[in-house]
């Protein structure tokens, strides 16, 4: 089978683990499972995600193939346009910024000097160094004719201790709002892109692929958009009461922890 994981509430919250699904994962992939991890999150690039994951012993294949990002995929879409943007002003992390000059576009902050560079695109991500100013320039950008960009549109992600963080989102809705603008482009889930992109990169079909991931209306919402199975975790950003608030979102499995989802996927690939 093919696993696509999301990474923030399943793998990890915060710096801590989620107990036991580094053991699980490991003994699918022991099992002939391919495993692929799958994350809107924007703020880093596929070798420090890397690098996180071997930190928790998940399974992972050679290179940074196995690792699929909000990030990745928009440098992507972006270097496909014709013609190919030239300059991309990050309302972002440093991973964002990364991965489009990998791609060759390059890169400015949401500055006034970024602005003078009259960038064609505005790429947004979560912004651990959101401030009024750079939200202005960056709605300016947008104004002034750039391609609006959203990595993805997750308001909120799993933190350490059951915090809920302000997520890429709340910054694409703050542009939205003073720009008047919708995003031209949303990359992550529930868009079903990053999925697509996986399975490409996995050289599998999406039909025989399991989700594995903690937001209903994102990881779950794009399985069932894309035709894959899913299995909810509820040890992230979804809760109970979530399942009863969206019943057209339906999960194929509910795991409450590791030991749950072992289970299901014994199930699902009977």
């Amino acid at each position: 089978m093919l696993l696509l994981v999301d990474l923030d509430g399943v793998v990890y919250r915060g710096a801590e683990a989620v107990p036991g699904v580094a053991g699980v994962l490991t003994r699918r992939a022991a099992k002939g499972d391919k495993v692929m991890y799958v994350t809107n999150n924007s703020r880093w690039h596929r070798a420090d995600y890397r690098t996180r994951l071997e930190g928790h012993g998940v399974p992972l294949g050679e290179g940074w193939d196995s690792v699929v990002t909000a990030a990745r995929a928009a440098a992507v879409l972006l270097a496909e346009r014709d013609p190919k943007p030239r300059v991309a002003m990050v309302f972002g992390g440093p991973g964002l910024a990364r991965e489009l000059r990998e791609v060759g576009i390059r890169t400015v902050r949401p500055t006034p000097f970024g602005l003078a560079a009259a960038p064609d695109v505005l790429a947004v991500g979560v912004d651990f160094r959101l401030t009024y100013a750079r939200l202005t320039t960056a709605v300016e950008a947008v104004r002034r004719g750039a391609l609006f960009v959203a990595t993805n549109r997750d308001p909120i992600y799993p933190g350490a201790d059951g915090q809920l963080m302000a997520g890429a989102g709340a910054m694409v809705a703050a542009v939205a709002a003073a720009a008047m603008k919708e995003p031209d482009l949303v990359v992550g889930k529930p868009e079903p892109r990053l999925f697509e992109a996986a399975a490409d990169a996995a050289g599998m079909p999406l039909n025989d692929a399991i989700v594995i991931g903690d937001g209903l209306t994102t990881d779950i919402r794009a399985a069932n958009r894309v035709g894959a199975r899913s299995v909810l975790m509820l040890t992230g950003v979804t809760t109970e009461a979530d399942l009863a608030r969206f019943p057209d979102i339906k999960p194929t499995r509910v795991a409450h922890n590791a030991k749950e989802l072992e289970k299901a996927l014994a199930e699902l690939s009977a």
